[in-house]
């Protein structure tokens, strides 16, 4: 009996003709992914010199395609120039971070993402941020070696030009004296001292390629000691 059912079970399967078939999944289409650049900084006016921060991003409209792939340019524009430079590259694109930037003259900003296509064939479509403005004033530098005595720098290149001193007369300032600096860009002046505090202003008029800069201090005689200014 035993032999029987054996015999009559392989019969069956050979007639039958049964063979595993493996099923795949069907594979998913490529999705195309629409993506936003931003750039934007909690500082808009700068000193010749200074270190820029700048917030920029790539996002995408795709939950599911959060992070875009490949890198992004930051460009800058100088003011009276048509040009567009490249200046930093990042490509860790979800969040953009620019490195050894300075100001060095007032400027426009912008970041490109050219697009790109992760590991499974989607496509993310290239994008771009709104234009950013910057404003950068030449550094002015001044010291006080002793009493009332003066000397000052102005960076960038700043030769042969003038520079206003002003009084603070009241509320307004008014003209003082204008300064010439040398081939080093430098200057020295002696401001006068009285028993009461006067104020003073440096300042560099701005044109195209940079904003106006201006230091401010003042001067004042004690009757026990030599008159001697204060830098702010």
């Amino acid at each position: 009996m035993r032999i029987t059912r054996l015999v009559a079970g392989t019969v069956t399967a050979g007639l039958l003709g049964i063979t595993p078939i493996a099923i795949s999944a069907p594979a998913q289409a490529a999705v195309t992914v629409v993506t936003a650049t931003s750039l934007s900084s909690a500082q808009v006016e700068y000193t010749y010199g200074d270190r820029i921060f700048f917030d920029a991003a790539v996002t995408t409209t795709d939950p599911n395609n959060a992070y875009a792939p490949g890198s992004a340019t930051l460009y800058m524009m100088r003011a009276g120039s048509t040009a567009w430079e490249a200046v930093s590259i990042d490509e860790g694109v979800s969040y953009l971070y620019f490195t050894n930037l300075t100001a060095v003259a007032n400027a426009q900003y912008k970041v490109v993402y050219p697009g790109g296509t992760d590991g499974t064939g989607d496509v993310y479509l290239p994008s771009e941020s709104p234009i950013f403005s910057i404003s950068t004033a030449r550094k002015m530098t001044i010291k006080n070696p002793r009493g009332t005595f003066v000397k000052g720098k102005i960076s960038p290149d700043y030769k042969k030009k003038k520079v206003l001193i002003q009084k603070k007369v009241g509320k307004k300032w008014k003209k003082f004296r204008t300064l010439k600096t040398n081939k080093k860009s430098k200057f020295q002046t002696t401001l006068p001292a009285t028993r009461k505090r006067t104020y003073w202003r440096f300042l560099v008029k701005g044109n195209t390629e940079f904003a106006t800069a201006t230091f401010e201090g003042s001067t004042i005689r004690y009757r026990s000691a030599a008159p001697r200014v204060t830098i702010r």
